[in-house]
């Protein structure tokens, strides 16, 4: 019997999946130590002090590292990267990177250096943003494949992970703030009731939000607040979708004040009837 053709795959890990994550990460490999967002507030002509992007190495082999940029557009669902400086708010333009590629040694780190150069533009208000990708090089394996049952053969597949770090840049304390719910559902499953939401930037600035619901009765005795949990990233003319968990509300006809909470005076909210379902089956 002839043997299959030799096949090697690449599975390649989403920066999505990891973009929004605060924690240490490592994969026993390549990884990045502090948080994976970086927040700066600076005005149309200024400079930030130089920050670094500290890329370790935990494997037991050398590791070649590449750093690029793209612009990033949250979806509902998901989100997009493009080529940097194409967003009317990336802010990709204006971030100075190096080195863009290093080999790191087993056991060592390397520090990627950055700063930030806002246009001297008086018409620029709110806030921007974009990402800085750090992704390991890895070669793909050029070992033999392992001879299966049958004289077949073995397709090999290997995880690539890029790490994304988001870079925002506020423009002083310029841009007007505005959330609107564009849709609501509610996600009624046998062991989950979830209340999605849809909001919409309608402002300028990004606005970073608590979001959590007031459950009252129909005679308006207080039931209740869920959510609060996580908290949620609202950036400028993108629509994001949020959840508040009521699987432990009973079932009912209740009213809900649902809240987005930015701090200070930056809380919006609106109010729904909602229809609660007993378990399905």
């Amino acid at each position: 019997m002839t043997p299959t053709v030799q096949l090697v795959a690449l599975l390649l890990i989403p920066a999505s999946l990891i973009c929004t994550s605060a924690a240490a990460i490592d994969t026993g490999g390549v990884g990045i130590l502090g948080g994976l967002r970086r927040e700066a507030t600076l005005e149309p002509g200024q400079q930030s002090q130089r920050g670094t992007i500290l890329v370790t190495n935990a494997g037991a082999e050398p590791a070649e590292v590449k750093v690029y940029q793209t612009d990033y557009t949250p979806l509902i669902g998901g989100c997009k990267y493009g080529e940097p400086g194409r967003s009317p708010r990336s802010n990709a333009k204006w971030i100075a990177l190096t080195p863009l590629q290093f080999v790191i040694p087993p056991g060592d780190s390397t520090q990627v250096y950055y700063t930030i150069s806002v246009p001297a533009d008086p018409e620029l208000r709110g806030s921007y943003w974009s990402m800085i990708m750090v992704e390991p090089i890895r070669p793909i394996s050029e070992q033999e494949p392992k001879r299966l049952e049958n004289d077949q053969i073995g397709v090999g597949v290997r995880s690539v992970v890029r790490y994304a770090v988001l870079m925002v840049t506020h423009v002083g304390n310029t841009g007007t703030r505005g959330l609107r719910i564009v849709e609501r559902t509610m996600d009624q499953a046998k062991d989950k009731r979830l209340l999605q939401l849809h909001v919409e930037n309608t402002g300028e600035r990004l606005l970073r939000c608590k979001v959590w619901a007031d459950l009252y009765d129909q005679e308006g005795r207080y039931i209740g607040r869920y959510g609060r949990e996580p908290e949620y990233g609202f950036y400028p003319g993108c629509v994001v979708q949020a959840q508040i968990d009521l699987t432990e509300v009973p079932p009912g006809a209740y009213k809900a004040l649902v809240v987005l909470d930015a701090g200070g005076e930056d809380v919006f909210g609106a109010q729904y009837d909602l229809q609660l379902e007993g378990p399905t089956e």
